[in-house]
């Protein structure tokens, strides 16, 4: 008799405490939920940035997610902060606004935390887990604000949250990372180093590198493996892109010099917590979309660790 993946669904909700027995991926897959842990590792997105900006709706992000397949985030706070209720305006305002940026932090110090609990169970209830959360210029956050990007990580159940390294800020944010126990995974790009990573880490015991393979590469700092041997342990989550040496172009996975495979079996072999996070920025080649280029590289991943 042949089974149809709605008959194995049926079957599964008919007899709940034998779905106990079964593998959770399994499980989910059963459910036509995403499942993007692979061999132990969870290959994840880095979201709504692989989509093309800043912001996304929350309910179309999260179907784009799950056409993908992915079921692990790097997700960026923007999207959190408008379904919670913030002012579009103060949102998508510039940087360099420090009116828009001052009255976005007053906000933020009165924002809805049941909100974000509700956007946690949209993102759950479908497979989703939203691991790391990424927060834009939180350097200049005021304390108050700070403490809020950690509260709101920690209600949307991540177990870290990212941003780029700048200046002293890691000093700084290191603190707070202490006072929250909640790891800070700190973005590089081809101008940073082992040196400037393991600087942030004496800071604070919660400071951690977001290493990201392609820039290490393209940056001349040679293979990332030893790095990531080294301080594994340190390492909240990787960037997975392809690029060329020598400040070379990004390209389709398998087309550069990033050892992408190499890393990804090494972080399932030694059973490392460190999420593979895909980072979409080659080219989209003529006649293909997004959607398609971010599938293929979902896939290069899965081939790596089978």
């Amino acid at each position: 008799m042949t089974y149809t993946r709605r008959d194995f669904t049926r079957l599964a909700l008919t007899t709940i405490p034998a779905a106990r027995l079964i593998d959770a991926p399994l499980f989910a897959a059963m459910q036509g939920k995403p499942n993007s842990k692979v061999a132990g590792v969870q290959i994840g997105m880095n979201v709504p940035y692989n989509f093309g900006g800043r912001n996304m709706e929350a309910g179309q992000l999260l179907k784009n997610v799950v056409d993908l397949g992915v079921s692990g985030l790097e997700l960026r706070s923007q999207p959190v902060e408008t379904y919670m209720g913030a002012p579009a305006a103060l949102i998508d305002a510039n940087a360099k606004d420090t009116t828009a940026a001052a009255d976005l932090n007053k906000w933020r110090q009165s924002a809805p935390m049941d909100k974000a609990q509700a956007f946690r169970k949209m993102y759950n209830d479908a497979g989703v887990s939203i691991d790391i959360v990424k927060f834009d210029g939180i350097f200049a956050y005021p304390d108050p604000v700070v403490d809020y990007a950690f509260t709101l990580a920690k209600a949307l159940g991540a177990r870290a949250i990212s941003t780029e390294i700048a200046g002293d800020g890691p000093q700084r944010l290191g603190t707070f990372a202490d006072k929250h126990k909640m790891m800070v995974g700190y973005h590089g790009h081809e101008a940073t180093g082992p040196e400037d990573w393991e600087k942030l880490f004496a800071y604070s015991k919660f400071n951690g590198a977001n290493l990201d393979i392609g820039h290490f590469v393209a940056g001349n700092h040679g293979s990332p493996v030893p790095f990531l041997q080294q301080h594994h342990d340190r390492i909240t989550h990787i960037h997975v892109k392809d690029r060329k040496a020598n400040k070379g172009a990004n390209v389709p996975f398998g087309e550069g010099e990033t050892p992408i495979a190499e890393v990804l079996k090494l972080i399932r072999d030694n059973k490392w917590n460190i999420e593979a996070v895909i980072e979409f920025e080659y080219p989209i080649p003529a006649g293909s979309d997004r959607m398609t280029e971010l599938k293929k590289s979902v896939e290069f991943c899965r081939k790596a660790l089978a």
